[in-house]
């Protein structure tokens, strides 16, 4: 891995996050090319594609989710196709598994696991309470927080 791209936070972004920020684009006019994000999920992918803001880790599993979540919604095909591809191409693929029985949601162990393997700085979600705190060494942030530059100070869990 290059020396950059360590320097960057590391995290895992939620699939209500991902979602919120496909949606949050709009054009910014009339046969305008240009889009303009209109929301702090959007802002946020907006500044990962074009700032190279953080290091986005995923795994499987999680890619898998953006997948069905994204087709279950009624996102057309070849822009699910778009948003994995690139995904695959730029984000950290991390060999994790779920943590089962950290969140009260199931399908979000698989993110936890992710964080915890990845040795993620932040969680970005809408769903802060998905994801316990106390039992997570990232940070659980919301879009348009700061995003953290380290990680808490705690025992990693095993992965």
């Amino acid at each position: 891995m290059p020396a950059q791209k360590r320097k960057r936070p590391r995290g895992v972004v939620d699939t209500s996050v991902l979602v919120a920020g496909i949606a949050g684009f709009k054009s910014t006019g009339f046969r305008s090319t240009e889009i303009a994000p209109r929301n702090p999920s959007a802002n946020l992918l907006r500044d990962w594609i074009e700032g190279d803001t953080f290091v986005w880790l995923v795994s499987d599993e999680i890619l898998l989710e953006y997948k069905r979540v994204l087709g279950r919604l009624g996102v057309r095909r070849p822009l699910i196709g778009k948003i994995i591809n690139l995904l695959r191409e730029e984000a950290e693929l991390v060999p994790a598994s779920a943590l089962p029985g950290i969140s009260p949601d199931p399908g979000d162990d698989p993110f936890c696991g992710c964080a915890e393997a990845g040795r993620a700085d932040f969680i970005v979600t809408l769903n802060p309470k998905d994801f316990p705190q106390a039992l997570l060494s990232a940070h659980v942030i919301k879009p348009g927080e700061d995003v953290p530059t380290t990680a808490r100070r705690k025992p990693r869990l095993q992965v």
